[in-house]
């Protein structure tokens, strides 16, 4: 007896596409990562807004699809969003789709998007691949918080003052990065943020897949990790929380008293700090007292 196909023995029909943008999830490097739903609207769109139109046409190639194609990067959105407005006015099907995974992160698109809505024309987002969502599941860090920090600076006084910046965030943080600039981005990393928990992520979905998890100090100097291939993305563990001190308090407090009861200041304290409330009733009786 043979087995039974994993898959169904016919896919759903296409379903029908109301006018309006579609802003289209594509694959991040394995094709069968794409939705039906995506399908339908590339079968459908009267124009296809692409970041590079040569790797879109492959992409709707290999599914036996054709489409007009229009760029839309970085130099040309302003053009591609007067299209877009032109074409959704007309009663027409719209889609814009980035080289790999799901338009505006970190993908041109932005321009095209808000302007539509701003002319209160209909967007719509088709979800599928996304490298950012793909990383933070198989990282094996904090899930529930997460500050997406796309790409650093290209300069180590730049990235720097970015991680400064970012460094009392208690989210775990996620970023974009090349292969080139990986092993500087690292350091940086170790040396600002110290020795937090984290995890490199290449070729994700691809056949040489790989997810690299360490402190960030043994991975800014792990071989394994100098200028390697492929889209990279680094997930970060939040910092650890560094408990308040009696100066964190009663600045918190004085600033609580000029707009709340004693009670009501010290319960927002207690809460934003993890303090005790009652301590802290007791404290901002005296504060008021002086």
């Amino acid at each position: 007896m043979s087995e039974p196909s994993p898959f169904p023995p016919a896919a759903p029909l296409p379903r029908r596409v109301d006018t309006g943008l579609y802003l289209v999830a594509t694959p991040i490097g394995n094709l069968r990562d794409m939705t039906l739903r995506a399908l339908d609207v590339l079968a459908a769109a009267d124009l296809v807004l692409a970041e590079d139109t040569r790797v879109t046409a492959k992409l709707l190639s290999a599914y036996g699809l054709k489409a007009r194609l229009e760029r839309c990067d970085d130099h040309a959105s302003g053009r591609a969003a007067e299209q877009a407005i032109e074409r959704v006015r007309e009663g027409q099907v719209v889609a814009l789709v980035s080289d790999a995974g799901t338009p505006l992160v970190s993908d041109p698109g932005f321009v095209v998007a808000r302007a539509v809505i701003a002319e209160g024309l209909p967007v719509h987002p088709i979800p599928g691949a996304s490298s950012l969502l793909a990383a933070l599941c198989i990282a094996g860090l904090p899930a529930d918080r997460v500050l997406f920090a796309g790409f650093l600076p290209p300069k180590t006084a730049g990235r720097t003052a970015a991680l400064e910046g970012l460094k009392s965030q208690r989210q775990t943080l996620v970023f974009f990065e090349s292969g080139p600039r990986l092993k500087d981005s690292l350091s940086d990393m170790a040396a600002v943020l110290g020795p937090r928990p984290a995890a490199v992520a290449r070729e994700l979905t691809k056949l040489y897949e790989e997810c690299v998890r360490g402190t960030l100090n043994d991975l800014a100097v792990d071989p394994r990790l100098d200028s390697p291939k492929g889209e990279i993305v680094v997930v970060v563990g939040p910092g650890e929380e560094i408990p308040a001190t009696e100066a964190d308090a009663d600045a918190a407090l004085i600033d609580a008293l000029r707009t709340l009861s004693t009670g009501d200041a010290a319960s927002e304290v207690a809460k934003a700090l993890g303090l005790n409330r009652k301590t802290l009733y007791r404290r901002a009786l005296e504060l008021k007292g002086k």
